[in-house]
C-alpha cells in the first residue's frame, strides 16, 4: 500500500520546483544587451583545466593560444587567467557544482576554455552534486550550447543550436524516489526559453547566408513539452521568411545524418537540451570522434567555451593521459577567437584542424603511445596556423577530400 505521506512529500517537491521554475521564467523576460567584446581591454580570458585529461588539453590549448595571440597579450588587449579549484575533488569536498571561490574567479572572467568536468552518478563514489557545466549554465544563463561539424570534403556544414538551461538536465538533481518502487525526474521547457535559442539560431543563419534551419523533438509523442517547443519555432520562423525551415523527430534525425544522400541538406539545427546532447554527439564521431569537436556556450553577457567530451578517467589509470587529443579544446578555442572579435585568427586555426585533423594527418593522435601525444599534435597545428602556405594546403584539402 502507498504511504500517503510519501504523496505529500512528492507534492511538496513538485511545488517548489514549480515555484522555482516560474521564477526563473519572470527573469528571462529581463532583456539585456549583447556584449561588446570590442570594448574590452583587456579581454579577460579564464582557463579552467577540469578533471581526468582535462588539464593535459586544455593546457596544450593555453599554449597555442598564447603563442597566436602573443602580440595581443604584450600590447594589454588580452589577459589569460588559470583557474584550478573547478575538480570533482574540490566540488565535492564544498559539497557545490562550482565553488563560491571559484564563481568569482569565473565572473571576473569576459570568456572562458573549460576542459572536461567529471559528474557524479550514482554508485561512483561521489556524492550527489550538481554537474558543474549545469551550474555554470544556471549561474550566468548560458542558454545556448553551439556546436558546429564541419567536413569540407563531404559537403557537410552542421551548426546545432542545443538549448542549454531547461529540459532534464536543468533538474537532474531535483528528481524524487517516491517509494522503493516509484523514481521520478522532472523536465520543464519555457516559452521564453524556447523562444530565444530557436531565435538564435535563425538569427545565425540569417548572419551567414545559411538557407534552411531544423527544429528537432519528438512532439508527435512528448507533446506538451516538444509540443511548446514546436509551437514557439512556428512563431519565430516567422520574423526570418528568407529562410526555410522544418522539423524532424529525434529518432529518425539521429538516422538521417548518417544518410549520405540526406545529411548534406541539413545547416543549422536547433533542440532541446537532451536531444542536443545526443545529436551532437553523434554528429560528433562522422566528423571523426568526440574528441574533435569543440561548443560554446553563451548568454548575451558571458561565455564559456568546452570540448564536448567527457574528462575520460580510464585514460589517466592507465598512464595515457598525455596521448590525449587536445582537438575538442582547439576547436573550442578557435570558436572563442571568433567570438572576442579574433575572426582571422579563430578561422586559420579550424582550417589548421581540419587539414591536421581530416586532411593531412601527418602527427596522428591514437589517444596511445602508438600516435602522437598532445603536445606534438599541438606543434603541428600551431606550424599549419603560421604557414603562409595555409590556404593552398586548404585548397587543395577542399579539391582532394
Amino acid at each position: 500500500m502507498t504511504d500517503p505521506s510519501a504523496i505529500e512529500t512528492a507534492k511538496d517537491h513538485f511545488g517548489t520546483i514549480l515555484r522555482q521554475q516560474l521564477e526563473r521564467i519572470e527573469r528571462l523576460k529581463l532583456d539585456t544587451d549583447w556584449m561588446d567584446y570590442g570594448a574590452m581591454r583587456p579581454i579577460v580570458i579564464g582557463m579552467i583545466g577540469g578533471d581526468g585529461i582535462g588539464p593535459t588539453i586544455s593546457a596544450e590549448a593555453h599554449r597555442v593560444l598564447e603563442r597566436l595571440l602573443r602580440g595581443h597579450v604584450a600590447d594589454g588587449r588580452v589577459e589569460f587567467r588559470a583557474i584550478d579549484g573547478l575538480t570533482i575533488e574540490n566540488r565535492a569536498a564544498k559539497m557545490q557544482a562550482i565553488p563560491d571561490d571559484v564563481l568569482d574567479e569565473i565572473s571576473a572572467c569576459h570568456v572562458t576554455l573549460k576542459g572536461p568536468t567529471h559528474t557524479p552518478e550514482k554508485g561512483d563514489g561521489w556524492p550527489n552534486i550538481e554537474s558543474a557545466n549545469v551550474g555554470m549554465r544556471k549561474a550566468f544563463d548560458l542558454f545556448a550550447n553551439v556546436r558546429p561539424v564541419r567536413i569540407p570534403s563531404e559537403d557537410i556544414d552542421w551548426t546545432f543550436f542545443r538549448e542549454n538551461t531547461e529540459d532534464v538536465y536543468a533538474l537532474g538533481s531535483q528528481g524524487l524516489e517516491v517509494s522503493p518502487d516509484l523514481s521520478v525526474d522532472f523536465r520543464v521547457i519555457t516559452t521564453p526559453g524556447s523562444e530565444r535559442i530557436i531565435d538564435a539560431a535563425f538569427a545565425y543563419a540569417r548572419r551567414t547566408g545559411k538557407t534552411r534551419v531544423t527544429v528537432v523533438t519528438k512532439a508527435n509523442i512528448v507533446k506538451t513539452t516538444d509540443g511548446k517547443f514546436l509551437e514557439v519555432a512556428g512563431r519565430v520562423a516567422e520574423r526570418y521568411p528568407e529562410i526555410e525551415w522544418d522539423s524532424w523527430y529525434i529518432d529518425i534525425m539521429t538516422a538521417k545524418l548518417l544518410d549520405k544522400k540526406r545529411r548534406t541538406q541539413f545547416q543549422v539545427m536547433v533542440l532541446p537540451n537532451l536531444y542536443g546532447d545526443i545529436l551532437t554527439d553523434e554528429a560528433a564521431e562522422i566528423q571523426g570522434g568526440v574528441g574533435t569537436a569543440g561548443s560554446a556556450n553563451f548568454s548575451k553577457r558571458n561565455a564559456m567555451f568546452e570540448a564536448i567530451h567527457g574528462s575520460a578517467p580510464r585514460m589517466v589509470r592507465e598512464g595515457r593521459a598525455r596521448y590525449a587529443d587536445p582537438s575538442s579544446m582547439l576547436r573550442a578555442a578557435a570558436m572563442m577567437l571568433e567570438h572576442v572579435g579574433y575572426d582571422r585568427i579563430g578561422g586559420r586555426l579550424h582550417k589548421a584542424l581540419d587539414i591536421c585533423g581530416q586532411y593531412e594527418r601527418r602527427v596522428v593522435m591514437t589517444g596511445r603511445n602508438t600516435g602522437a601525444s598532445s603536445d606534438e599534435f599541438g606543434d603541428y597545428v600551431m606550424a599549419t596556423v603560421e604557414d603562409s602556405g595555409i590556404e593552398a594546403r586548404w585548397d587543395e584539402f577542399m579539391r582532394v577530400g
